[in-house]
C-alpha cells in the first residue's frame, strides 16, 4: 500500500523533487546523524543505573528518593514525545534537536553542583527529561518515514537499536569513571557527547528531502509527498491531541499503548534502572553488573535489526506476542540465575534479554504506521511512546519500593513478567491491516 492511499490524496513533489544522482543517497548520512543524536540523548539515561549508588552514599540519600527522580525522567521523557512529534512538524526537526542536545548537555554540568534531593529530581526529572523527550524514538520514527520507502522498517529497527544500546553501552565507562573519578567526572562524559552531537545535527540533519531537492530512499518517479494533516496554523498542542482524539476511538490504538505500556515498565523501569542495585544485592561487584547490562545492549543490536527485517516482511501482530512472551519467560528466571559471579543461566539471560530488548520498537512503528497513516502516525507513536515512558516511570517507582519494603526484587520480576504474557493477548487482538505486508 503506497502512501497515496493513506486518507486523502497527498499534492504532487514539489518541482525540482528528484532521485539523487549516483548510489549514494544523502538518507544515509542523515540517518547517520539520527543514530549519533539517539545514541548521545541515551547516555544521559544510561548513567542512572550506574550512579545512583554513588550519589546515594555521598549525600545519604534513599532509594525511594533516587528512583523517584529517575520515575519523574522517564515519565517526561515520555509525555513530552507526542508534543515533540508536532513541534517537529512546525518548528523544523534539526532546531528542536539541536537545542534539545544543548539542554541535556548544560543540565548534566548542573547536576555536579547539586546538594539537595529536589535538585535532582528537577535537573535529572524534569529538564532531561523533557530534553531527552525531544528527541526520543519519535524523532526516528519521523526520520525513517519521512527520508526512507524502501529499508524503513529495517532503519527504524537501526535507531531503536542505537536508542537502547546507547543507553546500555556507555554503562561500563560511566560506572568505570563513578568508581575511580566519582560521579560527577562520569556525568562530564555525558556533556561532552551531547555538546558534539549538538553541532553535528545542526549542520548535517536536515527536516525532509524535498528540501535538498530529493526523493526520499527508494522513492519511484512520480512519488508524492505526504503534507501534515494539520493546518500550518495548528499549534502542535493542538495538533497533538487532534490526533489523540482520531486515534482513541480506534482499538488499535489502546492496544499498542498498552502492550508498549508493558514494554517501558520491563525495559527502562525495571531492568535498566534497577539490574545493577539487583546484581549487587546477590553479591555481584557493581561494574561487573554494569558490563552484563552492556552485554544487553550490544546483543540488542542483532535483535532490533533482525526484528526491522523482519517487520518489512512477517505479520507485525505475531512478532509482538512473540517478543512479549520470551520477555516475560525470561523475568521468571531472573532471580534463579543472580549471583555473586556470573552462571551460565546469567549468560542465557543476557543473550535472550538482549535480543529481545526493544524489538518491539519496529513492528509498533509499522503497526502505527498502517492503521493511522503516514501524515499521523509520527504523532499517534508519540503517544503510544509515551506510555512506554510512564510505564518505565511506574515500574521503576514499584520495583524500587518493593526493593525498599521487603529487601529484594522478586516480586517486581514477577509482576513484570505476568504484565508481558497480558502484551501477548493485547498483540494478536490488533485487527489485521488489509494491506499490511505492503504499506
Amino acid at each position: 500500500m503506497s502512501e497515496k492511499t493513506l486518507g486523502a490524496a497527498p499534492p504532487a513533489a514539489p518541482p525540482g523533487v528528484a532521485k539523487s544522482s549516483g548510489r549514494f543517497h544523502p538518507a544515509w548520512i542523515v540517518a547517520a546523524v539520527t543514530l549519533g543524536a539517539l545514541v548521545a540523548a541515551a547516555a544521559f539515561r544510561s548513567s542512572t543505573g550506574a550512579l545512583i549508588e554513588p550519589i546515594e552514599r555521598e549525600f545519604g540519600w534513599t532509594r525511594a528518593t533516587t528512583s523517584g527522580a529517575v520515575s519523574l525522567n522517564l515519565v517526561l521523557y515520555g509525555l513530552i514525545a507526542p508534543f515533540a512529534a508536532a513541534l517537529m512538524e512546525k518548528w523544523g526537526v534539526r532546531r528542536l534537536v539541536s537545542s534539545a542536545l544543548v539542554c541535556i548537555a548544560l543540565a548534566s554540568l548542573a547536576t555536579t553542583f547539586m546538594t539537595s534531593p529536589w535538585q535532582l529530581w528537577l535537573l535529572w526529572g524534569v529538564i532531561i527529561g523533557i530534553g531527552t523527550g525531544s528527541m526520543a524514538l519519535v524523532f526516528g520514527a519521523i526520520v525513517a518515514n519521512r527520508w526512507f520507502v524502501a529499508r524503513r522498517g529495517l532503519v527504524m529497527g537501526i535507531f531503536s537499536a542505537a536508542s537502547a544500546t546507547g543507553q546500555l553501552t556507555f554503562l561500563p565507562a560511566v560506572a568505570w569513571t563513578a568508581e575511580h573519578h566519582g560521579w560527577r567526572a562520569a556525568a562530564y562524559i555525558i556533556v561532552v557527547l551531547a555538546l558534539v552531537m549538538a553541532v553535528l545535527v545542526f549542520l548535517f540533519l536536515h527536516d525532509r528531502p524535498e528540501v535538498k531537492g530529493l526523493l526520499p530512499y527508494g522513492a519511484a518517479e512520480g512519488y508524492a509527498v505526504e503534507a501534515p494533516s494539520h493546518g500550518s496554523g495548528e499549534s502542535p498542542v493542538a495538533a497533538a491531541f487532534r490526533v489523540l482524539r482520531s486515534a482513541s476511538r480506534t482499538w488499535a490504538f489502546w492496544a499498542l499503548l498498552l502492550t508498549f505500556w508493558v514494554c517501558g515498565w520491563s525495559t527502562n523501569g525495571l531492568i535498566q534502572t534497577h539490574f545493577i542495585p539487583a546484581a549487587h544485592d546477590h553479591g555481584m561487584a557493581q561494574t561487573t553488573a554494569a558490563w552484563l547490562l552492556a552485554l544487553v545492549g550490544i546483543f540488542d543490536i542483532a535483535g532490533t535489526l533482525a526484528s526491522g527485517w523482519l517487520t518489512d516482511r512477517v505479520d507485525s501482530r505475531w512478532l509482538l506476542a512473540i517478543y512479549y512472551g520470551g520477555r516475560g519467560l525470561s523475568l521468571l528466571a531472573i532471580d534463579a540465575v543472580l549471583a555473586p559471579g556470573i552462571e551460565p543461566g546469567m549468560w542465557i539471560f543476557i543473550v535472550f534479554y538482549g535480543l529481545d530488548w526493544v524489538a518491539t520498537v519496529p513492528p509498533t512503528v509499522a503497526l502505527c504506521r498502517q492503521h493511522f497513516g503516514l501524515a499521523d502516525s509520527g504523532v499517534v507513536f508519540g503517544w503510544v511512546f509515551a506510555a512506554h515512558m510512564v510505564g518505565a516511570g511506574v515500574g521503576a517507582s514499584i520495583a524500587g519500593w518493593i526493593r525498599t519494603a521487603t529487601g529484594s526484587y522478586s516480586s517486581a520480576w514477577i509482576m513484570a513478567a505476568v504484565l508481558c504474557f497480558l502484551s501477548v493477548g493485547l498483540a494478536l487482538s490488533i485487527r489485521k491491516h488489509p494491506d499490511a505486508q505492503t504499506v
